[in-house]
């Protein structure tokens, strides 16, 4: 699951599939919920695009805020920056799914940014950067996949408000089916949103 470089692309950094062939999961507080295969593998990619009551700016702190990921981000156990360069950094994060093992894995990010009609557009991406972080510990499946995007477009009065754009495909490791894990995948997706939503208003954002 990340300031922003002001001359970087914001479709730069971890490469996505094309933007196609995305069928319509669900409607779920107020997030669009979409998905799609991927050749050769049983795990799905997930969309989600719903809007925020906040700035893009503000939106873009709260995702930045990676050691107070346990306090807000659904299911992350542990979370901490293991190294930043300009725009790009390495983070690890641990998450406690009910029912099965803990997973870790460490990402790389880049972060970016342009200048949009009504105003500053992000875009952070992100792949698996295992190699960078911490070794893998006993009883925590290690997720050796996990790619995706965040876009945050200012909508609104003013550029006031957020559509946000998420985008995860994610083996999530072990023996868990991917029936299993591509619902698990699908019904975080709201949850997600709710607790961005309700961090954004927390005035520690609002600089």
């Amino acid at each position: 699951m990340m300031a922003a470089a002001p001359c970087a692309r914001p479709d730069s950094g971890a490469v996505l599939s094309a933007d196609t062939d995305w069928q319509s999961v669900e409607q779920k507080d107020g997030v669009a919920i979409f998905s799609r295969g991927r050749a050769g593998s049983s795990f799905k990619e997930f969309k989600g695009v719903g809007d925020i009551d906040a700035p893009p700016a503000v939106v873009e702190r709260v995702l930045m805020d990676v050691p107070d990921f346990p306090d807000f981000m659904p299911f992350v156990a542990e979370a901490r920056v293991i190294s930043v360069n300009g725009n790009e950094s390495v983070t690890y994060q641990r998450v406690a799914f009910p029912l099965v093992s803990n997973r870790d894995y460490t990402l790389k990010l880049e972060r970016g940014t342009v200048t949009g009609p009504a105003g500053v557009i992000y875009r952070d991406t992100w792949q698996a950067d295992n190699e960078d972080g911490p070794a893998e510990r006993h009883g925590v499946v290690r997720v050796r996949m996990d790619e995706g995007s965040w876009l945050l477009e200012p909508t609104g009065p003013a550029g006031a408000t957020t559509q946000a754009t998420y985008q995860i495909y994610t083996d999530s490791g072990g023996a868990l089916p991917a029936f299993l894990a591509n619902r698990g995948c699908e019904m975080a997706v709201p949850r997600l949103f709710e607790a961005i939503r309700k961090q954004a208003r927390d005035p520690k954002y609002q600089r």
